[in-house]
């Protein structure tokens, strides 16, 4: 039997563009085993932040046989998966669409994983996902942020 794992995600922006973050409250099914992660960016956009947090959760997964289950808030990272458009996206190469530098990343390690992606209600005194709201946020509003290079970055940056 392989190891179950509950990853709660939540994705924060002060602006839409603006200061984000991310939080991760990751549990071991069955075991008082719990870790969190936060990270935040001088600029970026909020679906960002929740994309990376899935993202960042399932590559700080130890082994590849673990069953996961993610819940978040955000209906544009739970429903591009659940509802399986994601892979038309990449079939069609993710034009139009945008952030293709996650949505790639993420395929790579969602792939290396049995995963289910739940939607949760935000804001609704769900415990986790309270606490990767927190984590989000005050992930944000730390002093030198990371940059979110690929958000970030001109066309006329490609050329130097």
């Amino acid at each position: 039997m392989s190891s179950k794992v509950h990853i709660y995600t939540d994705g924060a922006c002060s602006g839409n563009p603006g200061k984000g973050g991310y939080g991760i409250v990751m549990e071991w099914v069955g075991k008082p085993y719990k870790k969190e992660f936060s990270d935040g960016f001088r600029l970026t956009t909020n679906n960002r932040m929740e994309l990376l947090a899935v993202i960042v959760a399932l590559e700080n997964l130890k082994k590849n046989d673990i069953e996961v289950t993610v819940f978040s808030d955000s209906k544009y990272v739970v429903e591009a998966v659940e509802k399986k458009w994601l892979f038309g996206w990449e079939q069609k190469g993710f034009k139009g669409k945008k952030n293709p530098d996650l949505w790639k990343r993420f395929l790579k390690v969602y792939r290396e994983h049995t995963v289910k992606l739940n939607w949760i209600k935000g804001h609704n005194e769900h415990l986790q996902n309270e606490r990767c709201d927190f984590l989000a946020v005050q992930a944000s509003q730390k002093e030198n942020l990371k940059v979110d290079l690929a958000f970030e970055r001109k066309p006329e940056d490609l050329f130097q």
